[in-house]
């Protein structure tokens, strides 16, 4: 055994805790697997007074996380603050700035920032990890990084947010609306109290935009990702969707995008019907799944606990036992500089069905004014469901599922209803995943 590596924890909420714990159980085997003893020498955290449920008194504590990095005691940094911006980002500064390594489980601050911190670490010659940031216990960041590194990657998609994940699967199992499941996933932990970056799709456009880097060798480009959640979700679409064989599940989506000539970058978060025989539609409750189709390897499915403080902790020490042993490469699978800039690709050429969900009043005429507006965009119409919603009188669910055409053509149908007095609501708009 070498001198141990010594590391410090900026944040002691339910991971930070979770790394603790899982150090100090483990010690032997992470020691064994790391090559070197991992001990942690400080820690940091708003409250000094709370009790986290561990015995923090072996470790110097310190009131400001960014003097962190600057300990002589310290080799690696591991932020478990979040947040974009504020505390966290000046931790990993300093981290990297000091020569440290830096483990992080902060999706967002790498969306915005992680090209800036990687290139200081290569720089430093420290390293950047951020397994725990995409998919909370599921080696999907080594996984493409160095499983699937012979590969040219075509495709990355998924379940990226186990708080949508379990809403929708929720509504599926017991046909409440989303309000009422949005309410217990909340008192059950799954939703923070405000939920808006889980349901309205921000935190997985933020794991997104990081996959897509590493999967395509492409510059981080998070404002690029178009996004759309799952408030609008009704209990009618779970219903309609089940009879027509599908089930909905909020999907991050890229791919690189040549029909424009030079090669683009698609990145699209938003709800999709996917069909019963597919892989991601019997992933249930709060787990992450994502594939990865390769040129050669084929289809890879990487599914598992996406949070909690567990998987999230062990993927933290899995980074750290990885830097125990020397591992410094390139946080996004290549130096910063051979990150290609790829421009955001067009939507309106791309073929696909879609499952497009209006909210009518029940009147003569309205049916009528929809299909001459799907007849005028060129939108061709597979089948029709129409039904009235239980919850309001004189309201009317139709449903309307396309045969496979230019996305271009729906965007032009819902433009031509908008504003019409025969819409009560807009329109919901949902592709169907893999036609």
């Amino acid at each position: 055994m070498t001198e141990p590596l010594k590391i410090a924890l900026a944040g002691l909420g339910t991971v930070g805790t979770g790394v603790v714990r899982l150090i100090e159980t483990n010690a032997q085997l992470i020691a064994r697997r790391a090559r070197r003893p991992v001990q942690i020498t400080a820690v940091s955290a708003r409250d000094r007074t709370k009790d986290r449920g561990v015995d923090l008194s072996a470790y110097a504590w310190v009131d400001d996380p960014a003097e962190l990095a600057t300990r002589e005691d310290v080799d690696v940094v591991v932020e478990m603050v979040g947040g974009s911006d504020g505390p966290a980002l000046a931790i990993a500064r300093t981290a990297l700035a000091h020569g440290k390594s830096l483990v992080t489980a902060n999706k967002a601050m790498l969306a915005h920032h992680g090209l800036e911190l990687a290139e200081t670490a290569e720089k430093a010659g420290a390293a950047l990890k951020f397994e725990a940031a995409v998919a909370g216990g599921i080696p999907v960041v080594n996984g493409l990084i160095d499983g699937a590194a012979a590969n040219a990657v075509e495709r990355v998609y998924g379940i990226l947010n186990g708080t949508c994940n379990y809403i929708l699967s929720t509504m599926e199992d017991t046909g409440a609306d989303f309000g009422d499941v949005l309410a217990d996933a909340q008192r059950l932990g799954y939703a923070e109290a405000d939920p808006t970056f889980d349901v309205e799709g921000i935190d997985a456009a933020h794991k997104l935009s990081l996959l897509a880097s590493i999967a395509f060798g492409a510059r981080l480009d998070f404002e690029a990702v178009e996004c759309v959640g799952i408030s609008q979700v009704k209990a009618a679409d779970i219903a309609q969707a089940q009879d027509l064989g599908y089930v909905i599940r909020l999907i991050g989506m890229s791919e690189v995008d040549t029909a424009e000539g030079s090669p683009r970058l698609f990145q699209r978060v938003r709800p999709f019907l996917v069909p019963t025989g597919h892989p991601l539609a019997n992933v249930d409750g709060p787990t992450n799944a994502i594939v990865a189709e390769g040129n050669f390897v084929g289809r890879l499915l990487f599914q598992g606990a996406g949070a909690g403080d567990g998987p999230t902790a062990s993927a933290v020490v899995a980074d750290i036992i990885e830097v125990a042993r020397g591992e410094k490469g390139p946080a996004f699978a290549m130096p910063v500089a051979e990150l290609e800039v790829m421009e955001p690709a067009a939507s309106g050429h791309r073929v696909s069905s879609f499952y497009i969900r209006f909210t009518v009043p029940d009147r003569p005429g309205v049916l009528a004014e929809i299909t001459a507006a799907m007849r005028d965009a060129g939108v061709s119409i597979e089948s029709m469901i129409q039904k009235g919603d239980p919850d309001q009188d004189g309201e009317v669910i139709l449903a309307i599922v396309t045969h496979p055409g230019p996305e271009s053509g729906v965007v032009e149908a819902v433009r031509i209803l908008d504003g019409s007095a025969s819409l009560i609501a807009p329109p919901l708009v949902m592709q169907i995943l893999g036609s």
